[in-house]
């Protein structure tokens, strides 16, 4: 029994939304709670501080692994999966014009892909600051947690692309 298109399609663009709220609360909320504080690298309590930042940091790192890395990854092939069904219902099938959703699937591959090159060395540098013997410079803590909300901006920006991109074209083809 096959699944429904419109099924991994309600299930796809409810995960690119879940995918936004997550970085949300991520860049805006979690990493500067962290932040708040901190002292800088000149500070006495500078270099406690960057350890507890490291040791704090598998909360984030671990939940974006586990959870958020395959729920993202569906979204490449809920999408793609969606696009290649439209694309054979042709222009005026129920779920519209395949691009957008073709689109769409690109938007979450952009998101793994930044994540892995991008985000991942960022994840090890902060992790690291937990280790006492010092393989990354903890005097760097607060720019390296900065450096990751701002490039977690294109997880915010590629999930609500392709979530609006798809639901759109569903509306539009209903």
């Amino acid at each position: 029994m096959a699944i429904p298109a419109e099924a991994v399609l309600g299930t796809t663009v409810a995960v690119s939304f879940i995918l936004l709220g997550n970085a949300i609360t991520q860049s805006f909320m979690g990493v500067p709670a962290l932040l708040v504080d901190f002292p800088p690298p000149s500070s006495p309590d500078h270099a406690a501080r960057a350890r507890l930042l490291g040791r704090q940091w598998p909360t984030f790192w671990v939940m974006g692994n586990q959870f958020f890395r395959p729920i993202s990854t569906f979204g490449i092939f809920g999408y793609a999966y969606t696009s290649w069904v439209a694309s054979s219902q042709g222009p005026n099938g129920r779920l519209g014009d395949w691009r957008f959703y073709a689109a769409a699937s690109l938007c979450h591959l952009i998101t793994v892909v930044h994540s892995a090159m991008n985000l991942q060395p960022i994840n090890e540098k902060i992790d690291a600051l937990s280790d006492p013997k010092g393989r990354v410079d903890t005097k760097q803590a607060e720019s390296y947690a900065r450096k990751w909300i701002k490039f977690n901006t294109v997880r915010l920006i590629t999930p609500i692309v392709a979530g609006s991109l798809a639901l759109f074209q569903l509306i539009k083809a209903h």
